[in-house]
């Protein structure tokens, strides 16, 4: 489309489930090594880092535990690399920071990194492995379609599955989309499930994503090509385990006004990452970039996404159910159709169900 900026940096929500981190041999650290590793590590937080006052704050509070003592115990790569992981998200308040032990990644720049066929069939065969993030496939009682995503791997791999499943949610009343266990994932993977929701031409721009290591803004856009689309009523599920990606589906969804969230205020992390070395073997998730949504104009940073319907997220998915098959009830006109949607309701709304029946007919 005319007029839409490059994006050129490779980064993503959840770049560690876009290319898996491989196996490094843990070593130990010096008082010399990790003060190198400190001081590389303020080095690429203050020229990535998204928020450059929070870098310089950050980086300076890291250089100071460690110049009073404060990792000696952390001997070895995979204990400094956690401890710091975990000071990073504290410090910051943003819980994208990371930290890990990948002997495979190179460090490219501001250029994409581009993965190794090894890493690339690792990948693959790990989102397989993984079912494509879908949990669970089901049809409700009342016909009411139900999908749990657990996160959103690369596109190229997840993308069929995801027509897929909707396939078979062609013929339901509505569709739940199960979000309290969605960690985040790949925002054009995001879009591309998104795109289902919207009719053939209605394309929708919607996030935005500004990287500052290369002063460049990525638009997200639905995408025109796929086929299997969606046009009933959609809930969307949510915890304060919902985080990133899954916070992104969420938020559009109702900037976009195409569906209803129910359950918990989401975690709060929309800044997408980079990885970087930092010497040891160590490798730093550092959110680069700034996600703004095309509708708001702003992003659920700090404060995650609100529900539409607040309640437990052990409860979201009976209220869902329940708020659906009332509006089912409420619209049906045949009789009998009516009758047993009211019974279905009716053990809905008492978190029963009918059981499984397993012998033939006529038998006692």
């Amino acid at each position: 489309m005319a007029g839409r900026k490059k994006f050129v940096a490779g980064v993503v929500l959840g770049a560690v489930l876009a290319f898996p981190a491989l196996a490094a041999q843990d070593i130990a650290l010096k008082a010399a090594d990790r003060a190198a590793v400190v001081r590389t590590l303020a080095e690429k937080m203050n020229a990535n880092y998204i928020e450059p006052a929070v870098a310089e704050r950050v980086g300076s509070a890291i250089a100071r535990k460690n110049a009073e003592g404060g990792y000696a115990s952390a001997a070895s790569a995979q204990a400094f690399s956690a401890v710091l992981a975990q000071d990073l998200r504290t410090l910051s308040g943003d819980l994208h920071f990371g930290a890990m032990l990948d002997e495979g990644f190179r460090e490219r720049g501001n250029a994409a990194e581009v993965p190794t066929r090894a890493r690339m069939d690792e990948a693959r065969e790990q989102t397989e492995r993984w079912g494509y993030g879908i949990g669970k496939v089901e049809r409700l009682p009342g016909n009411v379609g139900y999908i749990e995503l657990r996160g959103f791997g690369r596109t190229e791999f997840v993308g069929p599955a995801y027509s897929a499943a909707m396939s078979l949610m062609a013929g339901t009343e509505a569709l739940i989309l199960d979000l309290r266990r969605n960690g985040g994932g790949s925002p054009a993977s995001v879009a591309y499930l998104m795109s289902h929701f919207f009719p053939f031409g209605d394309e929708r721009h919607l996030i935005d994503i500004y990287n500052r290591p290369t002063d460049t803004t990525r638009q997200i856009f639905t995408v025109a090509t796929v086929a299997q689309r969606y046009d009933k009523p959609v809930y969307v599920l949510t915890s304060a385990r919902t985080f990133s990606g899954g916070e992104d589906f969420s938020y559009s969804i109702q900037a976009q006004k195409r569906g209803t969230v129910v359950g918990e205020t989401t975690g709060g992390g929309s800044n997408p990452v980079g990885r970087f070395s930092v010497g040891q073997g160590i490798v730093v998730v550092i959110p680069t970039s700034r996600t703004t949504n095309f509708v708001t104009k702003t992003n659920w940073e700090h404060v995650g996404v609100k529900p539409d319907i607040a309640v437990p997220a052990a409860q979201a998915l009976q209220t869902a159910h329940v708020t659906i098959l009332r509006k089912l009830v409420s619209s049906e006109k045949d009789g009998d159709e009516r009758k047993e949607l009211q019974r279905v309701l009716a053990m809905a709304e008492k978190g029963e169900s009918d059981k499984p029946v397993y012998t033939l007919r006529g038998e006692p």
